[in-house]
C-alpha cells in the first residue's frame, strides 16, 4: 500500500514538475516582452540603472542617429532599462522602421511614455515596446501611410505598413490561459488593432468600425491591451514598472548632434545655398580669388557634410555638383559664349544641391510617385529660389561694396568712353615725339614712316609728303603721331 502510494505522489510530482498539471483558473504569460517583474532595486549592491531619451520632432534620420547613440550609451552603462519619452506626428517611414527592429532586438527591457501624441509612424516606434504608458489624453495610431499633402499612397505601400504594424504587435507573443483541461491563447497586443491603424477599411468587432482609421486616447489603449496604464512623468512610469531604488540617466544630444541638426533645417539649408551661389557669382565678377570664394567652399562643406553623415546625400550627387561647379568654370574662362558646357552646369548644380536634400528611399520604388514628387518638389523649390536669393544678393553685394567710401579704391571711380577720346592702344608713340626719320610711304595726309628701322602710322601735320622725305615728329594724339617734312 505503502509502495503504491508512493508511486502515485511520485507521478503526481513529475507530472507538476513538468507542467502538465496546474490548478483550475492559472494564466501562464508567454508574451515574449522583456520585463522588470524578477528584478530586484539592487543588483551587485547599485541601484537599478534606468535610462531615457526622447523623441520629439517628426520622425526622420536624425531621429534614427540619436537612437542608435541612446542605446549605445545605455549599453556601456549597463542599464536594466530604457524608457522611451515619446511625443511625435509621425514622419519618415524608413526611420521609424529602423527605430522599431532597434527596440524589438534590445536586449534589455524597453518602456515607453506617451507625452501626448504616437501618431503615424510614432504608433510603430511606440507599439515596439515591452510596455506602453500613456499621458492622460494622450492618443496613439493614425498610422496610414500619405504623402507630403497628405494624400494616401496606393495600396502597395499601405499593405506594406500593415503587415509592419500587425508583425511588431505580433512580436510581443501570446497570453496563454489554461482553465481545466481548456487552453486558450489571447494575442498580448491585438494585431488586427495594430493593423486597422493603417487601414480604414478593416473591421475589429467592438473596436473600430469600417472607414475610419483607429486612433486610441490613453483609456482605450489601456481597455485593448495598448497600454499598461497611465502616468504624468518618467518617474511615475518608472514607479509603475515597480522599481523604488534606482538612478536615471538620460540622454544629451552632444554639440556636433545639435549642430548637425541646425545645418539641415530647411531655412538653414537655404541661407547656405545662397552663400555658395552667391559666393560663387560674387567671384566670377571681381578679379583674383578672394574672400566670397572662400565663403562659398565652407558653405558647401557646411551644407553637405550633414546631408552626407545623415545618409541624405550620396556620393553620387556631390560629384554632380562638383562636376556642374567644373562645368560653369569651363564655360567661362575657356569657351567663348555662354553654351551647352554652361547650362549643363547649372543644371548639375542644381540637381545635386536638390537631390541631396531628397532621402534617396523615395526613389526606390517608382510606384511612389506621390511621396517622391512632393519631397522633390519641395527640395527644388527651395533651392531655386536660394540660388535667386544668392545671385541677387551677390549682384547687391557688389554694388554696394564698390561704391562705399571704404572700397571705392577697389574699383575705378570713372568711366572713360571711347565718344571722349578714350581707346586702348600702346603708348609707345609717346616716346617718337623729336625724333626724326624718313616717309615710308606718302602722306596724304596719312601714310606709314620709318624711324629707327621700325614703321609707324602717322599723319602729315599739313600739305602732303612724298616717300623717301625726312620728316620729324611734333606731337602725338589720339594713338596717332604726327609729323612735319624737315
Amino acid at each position: 500500500m505503502k509502495q503504491t502510494t508512493y508511486t502515485v505522489l511520485a507521478a503526481l510530482l513529475v507530472l507538476v514538475l513538468s507542467g502538465q498539471v496546474l490548478a483550475p483558473d492559472t494564466s501562464v504569460t508567454d508574451s515574449g516582452s522583456r520585463t522588470l517583474n524578477a528584478l530586484p532595486d539592487s543588483i551587485s549592491g547599485r541601484k537599478t540603472l534606468v535610462y531615457t531619451f526622447a523623441i520629439k520632432d517628426n520622425i526622420a534620420a536624425p531621429t534614427w542617429r540619436i537612437t542608435q547613440e541612446a542605446f549605445e550609451e545605455a549599453l556601456s552603462l549597463h542599464a536594466d532599462a530604457v524608457i522611451l519619452h515619446l511625443n511625435t506626428y509621425g514622419g519618415d517611414v524608413k526611420a521609424a522602421d529602423s527605430i522599431r527592429t532597434k527596440l524589438l532586438n534590445a536586449p534589455i527591457p524597453v518602456y515607453v511614455f506617451i507625452d501626448d501624441n504616437a501618431a503615424s509612424a510614432g504608433a510603430l516606434i511606440a507599439i515596439a515596446c515591452d510596455s506602453i504608458y500613456m499621458k492622460p489624453g494622450g492618443k496613439i495610431g493614425a498610422a496610414t501611410v500619405v504623402n507630403q499633402t497628405g494624400e494616401q499612397v496606393p495600396d502597395k505601400y499601405q499593405s506594406y505598413m500593415r503587415a509592419t504594424m500587425r508583425a511588431t504587435a505580433e512580436a510581443h507573443g501570446k497570453d496563454t490561459l489554461i482553465t481545466g483541461t481548456d487552453t486558450l491563447f489571447t494575442w498580448h497586443r491585438d494585431p488586427a488593432i495594430a493593423e486597422a491603424m493603417v487601414d480604414p477599411r478593416l473591421y475589429v468587432e467592438g473596436v473600430s468600425d469600417t472607414g475610419q482609421v483607429l486612433t486610441f486616447t490613453a483609456s482605450e489603449a489601456i481597455t485593448h491591451g495598448y497600454c499598461e496604464g497611465t502616468a504624468t512623468s518618467i518617474e511615475e512610469v518608472i514607479s509603475k514598472i515597480g522599481i523604488e531604488e534606482y538612478e536615471l540617466k538620460s540622454y544629451n544630444p552632444s554639440g556636433m548632434d545639435k549642430l548637425i541638426g541646425l545645418l539641415i533645417n530647411p531655412m538653414v539649408s537655404g541661407v547656405l545655398i545662397m552663400i555658395i551661389i552667391g559666393g560663387i557669382y560674387f567671384e566670377l565678377q571681381s578679379p583674383g580669388i578672394g574672400f566670397a570664394l572662400g565663403a562659398s567652399i565652407i558653405a558647401a562643406l557646411l551644407y553637405f557634410a550633414p546631408l552626407y553623415l545623415e545618409g541624405m546625400a550620396e556620393n553620387w550627387e556631390l560629384i554632380l555638383f562638383i562636376v556642374g561647379i567644373i562645368l560653369i568654370m569651363v564655360e567661362i574662362f575657356a569657351i567663348p559664349g555662354f553654351g551647352v558646357a554652361g547650362v549643363a552646369g547649372i543644371i548639375a548644380v542644381i540637381t545635386g544641391l536638390t537631390l541631396s536634400l531628397v532621402d534617396n528611399v523615395v526613389f526606390e520604388n517608382p510606384e511612389f510617385t506621390g511621396e517622391g514628387l512632393g519631397i522633390l518638389m519641395k527640395s527644388l523649390s527651395l533651392v531655386l529660389v536660394a540660388v535667386l536669393m544668392g545671385v541677387i544678393f551677390s549682384l547687391w553685394a557688389t554694388r554696394k561694396l564698390l561704391t562705399t567710401t571704404a572700397f571705392s579704391n577697389l574699383s575705378l571711380k570713372s568711366e572713360q568712353r571711347t565718344e571722349d577720346g578714350f581707346i586702348g592702344v600702346e603708348t609707345e608713340q609717346q616716346s617718337l615725339i623729336g625724333e626724326v626719320g624718313v616717309a615710308h610711304t606718302v602722306l596724304r595726309p596719312s601714310g606709314r614712316v620709318m624711324i629707327h628701322d621700325k614703321l609707324y602710322d602717322a599723319k602729315s601735320e599739313y600739305g602732303f609728303i612724298e616717300k623717301g622725305e625726312s620728316i620729324k615728329v611734333i606731337r602725338y594724339e589720339t594713338g596717332q603721331v604726327y609729323v612735319v617734312k624737315v
